[in-house]
């Protein structure tokens, strides 16, 4: 069974996150040469698992066929 992930740890950079060893920083078990894997609240900021504005624009739709379309099984453009 996995463990709980901790949503804000204390000391994040003290802990290896790619796996449920959770390895010292310093003594990592998964092999020679590896580099800790670092917990999201380090990458994103304290409100990472907040669901909201992650700056991903929404795709724009449309109904209407596109007159200059490249037609992308030869790569030529439609007349």
């Amino acid at each position: 069974m996995a463990k709980n992930f901790p949503i804000n740890p204390k000391h994040p950079e003290r802990i290896c996150w790619g796996c449920d060893r959770y390895c010292p920083a310093k003594s990592l078990a998964c092999g020679n040469g590896s580099d800790r894997t670092m917990h999201p609240a380090e990458l994103f900021g304290e409100d990472w698992n907040v669901p909201g504005d992650w700056g991903i624009e929404k795709l724009i739709t449309t109904d209407k066929p596109t007159d200059d379309v490249a037609d992308t099984w030869t790569g030529s453009r439609s007349e």
